[in-house]
Parts: structure tokens; sequence; C-alpha cells
């Protein structure tokens, strides 16, 4: 594992870093510190910058980003605004974890990053001079790119029958295109070009609004808080004296504390999913019960926009919801035909709250692996006949 320097002040949490397996910890008091421990063999190092004041902070990370370039800066922080979160990237940022993180989720996080130094890092030349510079990409691995070319033309050729039967089916029923395409974003926030065969009947996409109560993932009553939230007059907001703090924009006024879980809420159920869809044809419930509309699929993992395993790709309206920094490892691997959580949790009928899903999907990306990936096959093959309506 690549040495680690733990940039901080703490007496405490430095100890609690002697515990992580198979690693050597070095505390620095400040950035001269850090750089006299990496050029002292000049290796790849993974730097827990402890987080003080923004000044202090981007100076010395700005240093460290130019005399330091194969560390990678990984912040210790609860919580920043998108403001400060835009500064400290400029400056040489490439991470952040919580101030006070569990042991289990630091190596984990140590863990991913040395594993994938690679992609990590891409060569940048300056004055002429080639070295690493520390980003934040995912490249999918040689084996893996290999396996899906060949899983992918196999199937292909072998489901070629039923390609043909299914698009004949879907025409026969209802006007419209065969292919249905929409937007999704895969691995790097890439957005591409999603094949499915069409279950739904035209323009059902519009429609997903007016349907929002059959969504599995939704809260009971999330305009609630809001509504109760800008119940309050502009001279209220002003006058109360209670330590509160308010935004005030042109059509609502609002308690911090509020917006705050208005942003959580959005979060925890950034993802869509619905129960007896009434937008889906008699043929399209067919297909998705035997996940036949998905076998276009296989085109686009020929392509390199997916793999066979993966996170499933998401709609643009839910992958923007997901872009915090607790979610970031989700797209650190490639969009999958099939996934952890598709495979999990199937006897529930299929039912997985938005944490469980996105927990799932930040842990295949955390871990995944050639043995792990063939589980997943072998069980997605299992579940194959879903038994739920969804």
């Amino acid at each position: 594992m690549a040495k680690l320097i733990y940039y901080g002040r703490q007496s405490e949490t430095f100890q609690r870093l002697q515990y992580l397996p198979g690693t050597t910890v070095l505390q620095a008091l400040n950035y001269l510190d850090v750089e006299q421990f990496y050029n002292a063999d000049s290796s790849s190092c993974i730097v827990l910058f402890e987080r003080r004041t923004q000044i202090e902070d981007l100076t010395a990370i700005s240093y460290l980003h130019l005399h330091t370039p194969k560390a990678y800066i990984i912040l210790l922080t609860d919580e920043l605004s998108e403001n400060e979160r835009e500064k400290y990237h400029k400056s040489g940022v490439n991470d952040t974890i919580s101030a006070n993180p569990s042991l289990e989720e630091l190596y984990q996080k140590l863990v991913f990053v040395d594993h994938h130094e690679k992609q990590l890092m891409s060569d940048v030349k300056t004055n002429d001079v080639t070295m690493k510079k520390p980003m934040l990409s995912f490249r999918i691995p040689l084996w893996k790119r290999a396996f899906d070319i060949v899983f992918a033309t196999c199937a292909i050729i072998v489901l070629l029958p039923v390609f043909i039967i299914t698009a004949i089916a879907i025409r026969i029923e209802s006007p419209g295109k065969v292919w249905y395409s929409s937007k999704r974003v895969g691995a790097n926030y890439k957005i591409f070009n999603f094949l499915k065969f069409r279950s739904m009947y035209t323009g059902a996409d519009k429609r997903l609004k007016e349907l929002n109560a059959l969504n599995q993932y939704a809260q009971e009553d999330p305009d609630a808080a809001k509504e109760a939230a800008t119940a309050i007059t502009a001279e209220d907001a002003i006058n109360l004296d209670c330590g509160t703090n308010f935004l005030i924009g042109d059509d609502e006024i609002i308690p911090e504390s509020e917006y705050r879980k208005q942003k959580q809420s959005e979060t925890d159920n950034a993802f869509v999913k619905l129960e007896n869809d009434p937008r889906i044809t008699k043929v399209g419930r067919f297909i998705r019960k035997f996940s036949i509309d998905e076998l276009p699929q296989l085109f686009n993992i020929l392509k390199g926009d997916m793999s066979v395993v993966g996170n499933r790709p998401l709609p643009l309206y839910e992958a923007e919801k997901l872009t915090g920094d607790d979610c970031i490892d989700r797209f650190m691997a490639p969009a999958g035909l099939t996934g952890l959580w598709q495979v999990e949790k199937r006897g529930d009928s299929g039912r997985m709250s938005a944490e469980e899903r996105k927990q799932l999907d930040i842990k295949y990306g955390q871990t995944y692996s050639f043995m792990l990936d063939i589980k997943i096959i072998l069980k997605t093959i299992t579940a194959f006949i879903q038994k739920e309506n969804v």
C-alpha cells in the first residue's frame, strides 16, 4: 500500500491511524514536513490533510500539488459549500472523507486509491518535465474489457432469434420505434445513449411526474417540510433572535437547517422505481419479466459504454443528485448490464431502500474483481425471472 502521511495536529487521530493494517503512517505538522517525507523515496503517497483555515489550507495544498506530484491528497472535513469545494479542488485536493472517519471507512478508501493508482494518475508535461498529476477518473481494466467483448459477441449471435421475435412483437402491439434510447450516466459521470427494447407506450417518460406517488423510493410527504419552512415572512426572519440562519431567496425564506434536510432528502430519494407502472405495454411486461428488454445493452457493451457487470447507469435526473463526495466511488466503476444490487435481497420482492442500493453500488466500485464479477453473473442467472412487477 502507498505511504500514508497524516498532515494534522490531533495526536489521537495519529495514534488511531497506527492501527491501519499494512500501512506506514507518518505525521507532518506542516507542508514542508510532507515534502520531506515525500522526497525520502519519491514514491507515491496518500496525504490525509486535516482541514484548518481556508487560507492556510489552500496555500499548503497548492504547494504540495506542485512539489509532491505523486501525492494523492484527501481532505478531512465534514461539510464544504459549493464555493469551498471548487476552491479546494482547484488547489489540488483529489478527494474528501469525513473529519473523523472510522478505521474501516478509512481503510476502504486507502485500499481503493492504492488499487486504482494508475487510473487516478495521468501523465502531464510541465516545463518539459513529465510528472504524474492526480485526477479522479476510471479506466476499465484490460481483463474486464476483453471479457466484455467476448461475452457480448457470443450473446448477440446466440440470441439473434430473440432479438427478431421481440422486435416484431413490439411493432405489432403499439406504434413507435422498437429500440428505446435514453441518456444515461456511467463511469466518470460520462453520458451515453443507453439502449433498450421499448416496453412502454410512446411518450411514457413525460408522465413520470404524474406517477411519483408510485415511486417505491419516495418519502410519504416530501413537500411537507418545504411548505412548513416557507411559512414565514422576511420580517419574521429578521426579528427572530434564536441563533437560526435563514436563507432568503426571491420566492421563499427557509431556515438553513431545513434546506439541508431537503437536499439530503433529494439525495436519499434519487432513485425512481414504480410499482405496477401503467405506462408498460403487454409485450413490455413480458420482456421485462424475463429481462429481454435489457438485451440491446449488449451493443452498449461492445461499444465500451458499459460492462457485463457493473453499476446500473442512471438517468440524468437521478445521477445529478449523486454528485457528493460520499457517492463518487459509485462512478469509479463501469456501468453494467447486471450488478451487485440486482442480485441482492431478491427474497423480499426486490424491495430495497435508496440508501441500500447506493451503498451496494459504492461497495462494488471499491471491491470489484474478476471473481466477484463471475459470482454476480451466476447469481443473475438464478434471479433471471423477476418476481416483482417493476
